[in-house]
């Protein structure tokens, strides 16, 4: 499970009561709960974590311990009104919201350029699990290099985005690493603020790390059950 801080991280080990157990990798430092996931605080932005990803995923394969689940989680901002402070989003696509070119007609995502890719769809039978367990709510949760600071650039990505709910800076990231080692991925947000002007006096990230806890309190039981093979 990859988060982008310790905060984050801590605040889903939580979650998994027990002693935690420190393993340094190349790359990661691996925090393993008692019966719970490896978690792993995997930095801020895309790139960062991306890294830390496929340098954890790399090395629980050669250690042939390789893992079946990728899961990225957090706070991050929410799209108002549909994901309010507190509230959980399960993402059903992982988009990669700024990764293309401005162009004189509007921005053009960069597989409109003829590259890559810009959305990760994480198992519709997980997905769909972990939101009626934790009653979070599912959609598109954007991966941004640059945090939405306007309500212009907010109006702007929910046009472009119509059913996004929350925005974070590492999912994508995750979800590229996982994919190129062919393991799926779940996306999971607690939103600490709204999505637009940044008002760091309105943001309640104590509510959203304490929502992120009981979210995995509740989603224990979906992760340990799931079959991969039923993507």
């Amino acid at each position: 499970m990859a988060t982008a801080v310790p905060a984050e991280r801590d605040a889903v080990a939580e979650a998994f009561p027990g002693p935690v157990r420190e393993r340094t990798l190349p790359g990661a430092l691996v925090h393993r709960t008692a019966g719970g996931p490896d978690l792993i605080a995997a930095g801020v932005g895309p790139a960062l974590a991306a890294a830390s990803t496929a340098a954890t995923l790399t090395a629980a394969a050669l250690d042939g311990r390789p893992y079946a689940l990728v899961v990225c989680a957090g706070i991050g901002g929410g799209f108002a009104p549909d994901a309010p402070l507190g509230s959980l989003v399960v993402a059903d696509a992982i988009t990669a919201a700024d990764l293309g070119a401005e162009t004189a007609e509007g921005f053009m995502p960069v597989t409109e350029l003829g590259f890559g890719t810009v959305t990760h769809r994480p198992p519709a039978s997980l997905a769909a699990a972990a939101a009626a367990a934790t009653g979070a709510r599912t959609g598109t949760v954007l991966t941004v290099s640059t945090v939405t600071g306007t309500a212009a650039r907010a109006d702007a990505l929910r046009a472009r985005h119509p059913r996004a709910l929350a925005e974070g800076m590492e999912g994508f990231g995750v979800a590229e690493a996982a994919a190129a080692q062919g393991v799926p991925v779940l996306e999971i947000r607690a939103v600490s603020n709204p999505v637009g002007p940044r008002d760091r006096a309105a943001w309640r990230i104590g509510d959203a790390l304490a929502a992120l806890t009981d979210g995995f309190g509740k989603l224990a039981p979906v992760l340990e059950s799931w079959n991969q093979h039923d993507q």
